[in-house]
Order: structure tokens, then C-alpha cells, then sequence
């Protein structure tokens, strides 16, 4: 006999403001109690310091994840100069010092030079594999992190506040894989004044904007509310919210059948659109499928199971 899942079938996004002080992984946590569901991921790291938007998945939408966490990011930081942690943030211990501050013209110049296709060492305090290990579990350790640098996509950076000579607040919006904390790192170096971060925000991941966030202390008050569940559920993006650059198809009841089923599909009929590539299919509004066109024929990928519950 299958043993019982703890919880509930709950489905759907959830775009959570990260408070400060806590780790993504624990974020989870606490909304997996919350919301008493059987299943949750989140789809893109942030660092325990870090606020904002940290997209949350529930049940079927677990299986969208991906389009998410490798889609566009866009961060709203604060750099202060005069000094490099072992962190790159205002955690760790200063292992640089400089009395020089940069110029707004300085800075300014040097932008360019961070946008586009770059090459970037991760931070030592990372989760980037090493030695089979996180990084930042050797770092912690006292041992010696020599991270190889990989190619990064920065898309724009731009510096909107200068509030102090110490301080500097920049925006960016940047690839997967990119680490905003080693942007601060390498331009106090090029800089010659050193700097780490000492605020950072993410406003936005892919089809998941700060606008559309919602406070842990929010959820929580509505967990206390009557009827909670409801209160809660209500919140929730549809599963297919992830899936914003993909075209959408609508299928009938039967293809829909087959499809969960694994079969393929033929797109026929003389209304049938004219399409190739990923697609997601719905029945009357409701995520069918994720999958290939390909000659005129719907291949499954990824079938969900969506009808009669929240979405």
C-alpha cells in the first residue's frame, strides 16, 4: 500500500517577499507549514542577508520550476567602498581596507565594463560544487577556495543613488548563475577602493515582479484568519504563470486525455494554429500539458493533473 503524502494537494505560485536573516531553504519550510502542503520548492537561491522576491512553487507547479529559475533577474543594491569581506557583504570580515572613495564620473565610467557577456569568479562563500562540497561549507572551514570563473550575462547596471561618498546604490538585471555580491567585489577592485554589500533586493525573476510579492508577516496573519485556508490559497499564482514566453495552446478533451496519458497529439482542423516548438496546453483555462510541436503533432513532456483543484 502507497503510503499517504502529509499535507495537502495544494498547487500554484506564490511570488514571497524573503524577510532578511533567512535562508531560502527555511523560507520553504515555513511556508510548506503554513499552507499545510504536500509539496514546495523555490526557484532561485537568495542569500540569508538578501530580501525580495523569491518565487515559491506548490505541488504541480514544482514541475514549471526550471523555466523560472533560469529566466531574468533584476537586484536593487547598496555598496559600501572603503573595504572587501572574505563574503563580499557586510557578513563577513575585512580582509581589504582603502581610504580612497570613488568619484560618481568614476563610477559611471566603469559600468560598461560589467555589462554584457563577462567573465565572473563566483564568491568563496557560494553555493557553487566544489570538491564535491558547497563552497561556502570550506570557506566556513578555514579552507582554501579557488573558484574557476565562468561566463556571465549582464543585461544592464545602473547606479541611481549616491546618498554618501561611502555608499552607492546600483540596479541590475543579469542572467542565471550571476552573483550580484561579485559585482560589488570587482568593481571596488577596478575602482582601487575596494567595496562589499551591505543591502541587497531582488525585485524581480522572470515573470515574478516585486509588485506581486507578499510578506511572510502577511501570510501569517492570514494563516489566523477564518477560514485560513482560503485566506491563504487565495494568494496563489496559477501554475502556468512560469510559463510567460511560451505560447499557449487550447486542446480539446480528448487530446487533453491523451496527453496525460504520454501520447502525442495531431494539431489538425482548419482553425489549428500554425506553430513549432515548446508549448503549454489548457483545457477550458486549465494546464494540460508542457510539451513539443513538431510537425503538425503535440509531444508531451509534462503532464499535469490540475481539474478540480486550486490552480
Amino acid at each position: 500500500m502507497a503510503r499517504r503524502k502529509r499535507g495537502q494537494p495544494v498547487h500554484g505560485w506564490l511570488v514571497l517577499d524573503k524577510p532578511s536573516e533567512l535562508t531560502s531553504t527555511t523560507a520553504v519550510n515555513v511556508l510548506k507549514r503554513l499552507f499545510d502542503a504536500q509539496k514546495a520548492g523555490h526557484a532561485g537561491t537568495l542569500d540569508p542577508l538578501a530580501t525580495g522576491v523569491l518565487p515559491v512553487a506548490f505541488g504541480e507547479a514544482t514541475k514549471t520550476m526550471p523555466f523560472v529559475a533560469d529566466s531574468e533577474k533584476s537586484y536593487r543594491f547598496t555598496v559600501q567602498w572603503g573595504a572587501q569581506t572574505n563574503t563580499d557583504d557586510s557578513e563577513g570580515e575585512t580582509v581589504e581596507k582603502s581610504g580612497q572613495r570613488p568619484e560618481r564620473s568614476d563610477i559611471e565610467a566603469l559600468l560598461d565594463d560589467f555589462i554584457g557577456e563577462i567573465e565572473q569568479t563566483p564568491p568563496a562563500f557560494s553555493a557553487v560544487h566544489i570538491r564535491g562540497e558547497r563552497a561556502y561549507k570550506l570557506a566556513r572551514r578555514g579552507e582554501e577556495v579557488e573558484l574557476p570563473s565562468r561566463r556571465v550575462n549582464i543585461y544592464d547596471l545602473r547606479l541611481v543613488n549616491t546618498p554618501d561618498r561611502d555608499h552607492c546604490t546600483f540596479e541590475c538585471d543579469c542572467g542565471t548563475g550571476t552573483y550580484v555580491r561579485a559585482i560589488a567585489r570587482d568593481m571596488g577592485r577596478k575602482l582601487g577602493c575596494f567595496g562589499h554589500i551591505v543591502a541587497l533586493r531582488r525585485t524581480r525573476v522572470g515573470p515574478f515582479h516585486e509588485d506581486m510579492s507578499i510578506s511572510l508577516d502577511k501570510l501569517r496573519e492570514l494563516g489566523h484568519s477564518a477560514p485560513h485556508r482560503e485566506a491563504l490559497t487565495a494568494k496563489l499564482l496559477g501554475v502556468e504563470t512560469a510559463l510567460d514566453d511560451i505560447p499557449e495552446l487550447a486542446i480539446n478533451t480528448n487530446d487533453a486525455f491523451r496527453l496525460q496519458q504520454g501520447q502525442a497529439v495531431l494539431i489538425r482542423g482548419a482553425n489549428a494554429p500554425i506553430i513549432s516548438g515548446p508549448v503549454y496546453a489548457t483545457l477550458h483555462g486549465t494546464l494540460i500539458a508542457l510539451g513539443e510541436v513538431r510537425r503538425g503533432e503535440l509531444k508531451p513532456t509534462r503532464v499535469f493533473h490540475l481539474q478540480g483543484r486550486n490552480k
